[in-house]
Formats: structure tokens, sequence, C-alpha cells
């Protein structure tokens, strides 16, 4: 009886970037629906399609994971920020794109408020080990800082607006409204996440920061 042959197949080393990518993606859902401490390791591989050897090869420990993913979720909105150019706009109008586009993509990712709620719960214990979150947020400082410098020498803003305080304070507008809709909604007995109401919100949100920004006119 002949021996059997068999051919060889090529070697494709694993894609290094699509399986972390996908760990990633799994990770995200898994800590927004769940959170840190109810997410569980076996799930997110799972959904990666991966086993857990595999996953603590590329991220070491949950923990690690979890950071990971906060970091991932930053890179994501800083660079989406980043490609509105908003410096190419007349100030006014810079200022009020940055503050649709913030509405907007707490709309649009809910999963950046519950995670970010999760590692309030921890205290920023994760984020405090990351170099890579406070690179990201130093470009968006300096972007709304030069706005601000524009709309200053042009007289369409006041002359004493700190960047870090004003971006809190349009995070702030939309992050409440939208992290707290469900309790906010009973207690006033309102469907805040309808969609007229979300855009009367978004309005509101625009009116408040013009208002704020609104050069001081002393008589």
């Amino acid at each position: 009886m002949p021996a059997q042959t068999f051919r060889k197949l090529p070697y494709r080393p694993r894609d290094a970037v699509r399986t972390r990518a996908g760990i990633l993606a799994a990770a995200t859902a898994a800590f927004a629906a769940h959170g840190l401490g109810g997410a569980r390791v076996d799930e997110i591989a799972r959904g990666a399609g991966v086993n857990k050897a595999l996953l603590y090869h590329y991220f070491g420990n949950k923990q690690a994971l979890f950071l990971a993913v906060l970091e991932e979720v930053y890179a994501n909105i800083r660079g989406a920020e980043a490609a509105l150019e908003l410096e190419t706009e007349n100030p006014p109008e810079a200022m009020e794109r940055l503050v649709d586009f913030t509405w907007e993509y707490f709309l649009e990712h809910p999963e950046f408020i519950t995670l970010l709620n999760s590692e309030n719960l921890h205290r920023a214990r994760h984020l405090k080990r990351s170099k890579q979150v406070r690179a990201l947020h130093h470009p968006l400082v300096d972007r709304i800082g030069e706005i601000l410098e524009r709309g200053i020498a042009r007289g369409d803003f006041r002359a004493d607006v700190d960047p870090v305080q004003l971006y809190i304070s349009i995070a702030a507008l939309g992050y409440f409204y939208l992290s707290n809709a469900h309790t906010l909604g009973t207690v006033f007995d309102r469907d805040l996440l309808a969609e007229s109401e979300k855009e009367a919100r978004r309005r509101h949100v625009q009116d408040v920061v013009r208002g704020y920004l609104r050069p001081v006119v002393l008589s």
C-alpha cells in the first residue's frame, strides 16, 4: 500500500493586530456592560474568538486589559476631535462644532460614558498608570487654547477663559445629562432620551457655552 502524502500548508503567522483589536472590542463591550468587577475573562475571550491563554499573552491580566480599553476609547475620541480640523474655521464656528461633536459623540458611544463611570468608581487607579492618556490630552488643550486666542484677538470671546475648565464644562453638560437620563427623567417625569428632548439639550448646551464665551461689556 503506497504511503500517504500530505501537502504542506503555507505557514500563516497569527495576525497580531487583528487579534488584539478583536480582544479589545470584546473587552470594551464586556466592561461597558458589566464594569471591571462584573466582566469575565472567559466571556471576553469567547467574544473575541480566542482562548484565555492568548488573551493573557497580549494583555497580561484583567486589570491591564481594562486599562488598554480605556486608552483605546480615549484615543478614539481624541482622534475624532483632531479630524475636525477646527483651526481652519472662525473661532465661534469652531467652538460650536466642538460642542456639537462632543454631544453627538457621547450619544453615539454610550460605552465611553459607562467605562469612565466604572473607572471613576476605582478613583482612576488604572488611568494613573497610563502615560498615553495624558499625552493624548495635551493636544486637545492646545487646540482649544488656540481657538480661544484667535477668538479673543477678533473680539469674539472673553479674555479670561481656562481651556481645561472650558472643556470640562462642555463635556459635563452632555455627560451628566446622558449618564443620569433615567434618574433625571424619573424625577422630572420627562423622557430625556426622546429625540425632541435630546435636540433641546443640544441647543441648551450651545447657548450656555456661547453665553459664557461672550465678551464682557463694561458699561
